[in-house]
């Protein structure tokens, strides 16, 4: 029978509390997370979790839940109102991190300076949201979560509008759309995919919590 994508993405949530646990290591979970988007079959989807306790249920060790920035599922982050729905440099600089609401419509402007928008702690006002990045004799960089839905049309002008993946970047269904655009004049707009360090130290306090399990079975 063909699978839906609401439940390729409660195969992904299940993948998401496993490898949060320590019951996945990284690698494998980022395998078994393409495998599940890319299923188009119960049968491709019902191997991947086989060996997996269901998302939530009592089987599953305890584990702190999520409530806000990259810890939070995308549902909880979508829909909250803006707290910002610009920025601008002018021989200086501007910075939008950690947990602050991008607008419907977020424009950020640099001239002679320089940027830095990060989006891995954000949250978003609506699910479909653009960001206009402008440049001139400056430089803007985004950096986005490696889930995040996002899709870059910028024109650099005797300068660049790039994107780069640092972290290998598997869009989740229910995140939302991003839409990065501008341009760059003698100047650069570089979007990043990579992992907050808060996340990169979650999943690593997993993976140990998981080889001192291992150990403490033999």
């Amino acid at each position: 029978m063909r699978a839906s994508d609401a439940e390729r993405e409660r195969v992904a949530e299940i993948l998401r509390e496993a490898v949060a646990e320590g019951r996945l290591e990284m690698e494998e979970f980022d395998q078994r997370l393409d495998s599940a988007y890319k299923a188009r079959t119960h049968g491709e989807l019902e191997p991947l979790v086989r060996d997996l306790p269901a998302a939530g249920s009592a089987s599953s060790s305890p584990a702190v839940r999520p409530v806000s920035g990259s810890a939070a599922r995308w549902s909880e982050r979508i829909g909250k109102p803006a707290t910002s729905g610009g920025a601008f440099a002018f021989w200086g600089g501007f910075r939008r991190r950690g947990n602050w609401t991008v607008g419907r419509v977020f424009t950020a402007f640099a001239m002679w300076g320089g940027g830095e928008i990060d989006l891995r702690e954000a949250n978003f006002e609506d699910r479909e949201v653009v960001i206009r990045c402008i440049t001139i004799m400056g430089g803007i960089q985004v950096t986005v979560p490696p889930d995040l839905n996002v899709d870059v049309r910028g024109v650099g002008i005797m300068g660049g509008f790039g994107e780069n993946a640092k972290d290998e970047s598997v869009p989740a269904p229910d995140a939302p759309r991003v839409r990065i655009t501008g341009f760059a004049l003698m100047g650069g707009v570089g979007v990043e995919h990579k992992r907050s360090k808060a996340e990169k130290q979650r999943l690593r306090e997993a993976q140990r919590e998981r080889g001192r399990l291992e150990k403490g079975d033999r």
